[in-house]
């Protein structure tokens, strides 16, 4: 077996997991896609405090990830939408009990100081 092809076994799928949906805005992104089909600037609006350039470069990652597709209608003037593929939808998925589990516990994580020994 090749070097690269060995390193590849030793990543476990926590590790695929947070590189598709690590960072600020991925996992919001993911969950506003859930709901549907997005354009542009719907998702900016709804992911308030997301630059242009952010949100183009999140978009871009995930969909290079294979968990969003990006759609160009041939109009004039032309329209865009973002939406899950099949892999993106099983994700968002995945990610629900973490979003339950931030809801039970939104009070004690956020109720008090969060340290590096926490």
């Amino acid at each position: 077996m090749s070097q690269a092809s060995d390193a590849d076994h030793d990543v476990c799928g926590m590790s695929v997991a947070i590189d598709v949906v690590g960072g600020k805005w991925k996992l919001h992104l993911m969950w506003v896609l859930g709901e549907g089909p997005q354009r542009f600037g719907e998702i900016r609006r709804l992911l308030d405090g997301v630059s242009e350039k952010v949100l183009a470069e999140n978009l871009r990652h995930l969909e290079a990830s294979g968990v969003v597709h990006r759609e160009i209608y041939p109009e004039i003037p032309p329209r865009v939408e973002y939406s899950l593929t099949p892999l993106g939808q099983e994700l968002n998925e995945a990610l629900g009990p973490l979003e339950r589990w931030g809801e039970r516990n939104r009070d004690r994580v956020l109720g008090r100081p969060l340290t590096a020994a926490s």
